[in-house]
């Protein structure tokens, strides 16, 4: 099980230093990946839960490439919607290129309403356009020269290249802790990332849920993950009122032991907690919380 760290791209503290410093934190700390969080239109919807600035997940995976050499990078989640396949395909087809095959693709379909105003798009139909982008992309990655047609996207004999390094594409990780998650996920991914999950909720239900989605679409369940939260606690949590990953770190140890246990591929750490935490000038204390648990969490 490969354990990673979410970077916060967004708020005061979230400058060009501040993100090579993480980089630098999570790769000399051990961790095997990273992986930022993506808004285009950074609307008040948007703000009120991650502050500005809001740093372009792609543009800063470019860079963070350049600035590491071991861990893997990804998104978590890149919002399908928001961008044309095109672009998207070709520019995530680089980036695996350019890092050498270190590229995990994280996706879901979005959720702030304003955001999506912004861009001229509709929120009721961000599954149908995911679903369909999501098969577009996937024919971009699958050969040189590529013809679509689809009901919001459609091109003829397109130039794909440079394709993926690796093959047949990087991994993609499906978002999202619902039905229609789960059923993208049993579909198109080769792995289910659930969001901030309770404590028990995984075992219990989510991932029932997800062998019952892939049965129903004939296909074998996907990979489990989840990004959990990182937020350790000097007092014992009831798992009745505690996230995954919160709690005394003899708790976060056991819900990492049992999410290895589950089947867990990945698990992804996130410290973050709210915008007031966000809006801080300085992360270094969050650095530090994730060096220091590198030293007491178990070993991936």
């Amino acid at each position: 099980m490969r354990i990673g760290v979410t970077v916060p791209n967004f708020g005061p503290a979230a400058t060009a230093d501040s993100l090579r410093a993480w980089a630098a934190v999570v790769e000399d700390a051990g961790f095997d990946f990273l992986m930022v969080g993506d808004h285009v239109a950074a609307t008040p919807d948007v703000t009120a839960a991650y502050p500005g600035p809001f740093w372009e997940p792609l543009t800063l995976l470019g860079y963070l490439a350049g600035v590491t050499r071991r861990v893997e990078l990804g998104t978590t989640v890149l919002v399908v919607p928001y961008r044309e396949p095109l672009l998207t395909a070709r520019s995530l087809a680089g980036l695996d290129q350019l890092s050498d095959g270190r590229l995990i693709v994280g996706v879901g379909v979005g959720w702030a309403g304003a955001e999506f105003a912004a861009l001229g798009l509709d929120p009721r139909r961000r599954g149908e356009v995911t679903d369909e982008y999501l098969r577009a992309l996937l024919a971009l990655w699958s050969d040189d020269v590529v013809s679509f047609a689809g009901r919001h996207v459609a091109f003829t004999d397109v130039d794909a290249r440079p394709r993926p390094h690796r093959t047949p594409h990087p991994p993609l990780w499906i978002g999202g802790n619902g039905a229609a998650a789960r059923r993208r996920a049993a579909r198109f991914g080769q792995a289910w990332h659930p969001l901030r999950v309770p404590a028990g909720w995984l075992r219990a239900t989510g991932l029932p849920a997800l062998r019952a989605a892939a049965d129903a679409e004939g296909r074998p369940a996907p990979a489990l993950a989840p990004r959990v939260v990182l937020h350790p606690t000097t007092e014992h949590r009831a798992d009745g009122d505690r996230l995954v990953g919160e709690g005394r770190p003899d708790q976060i140890r056991a819900d990492l032991d049992e999410l290895r246990e589950l089947g867990a591929t990945h698990v992804l750490l996130d410290t973050h907690r709210d915008a007031d935490a966000a809006a801080r000038a300085d992360h270094a204390a969050q650095r530090a919380l994730v060096e220091d648990a590198a030293r007491w969490l178990p070993p991936s």
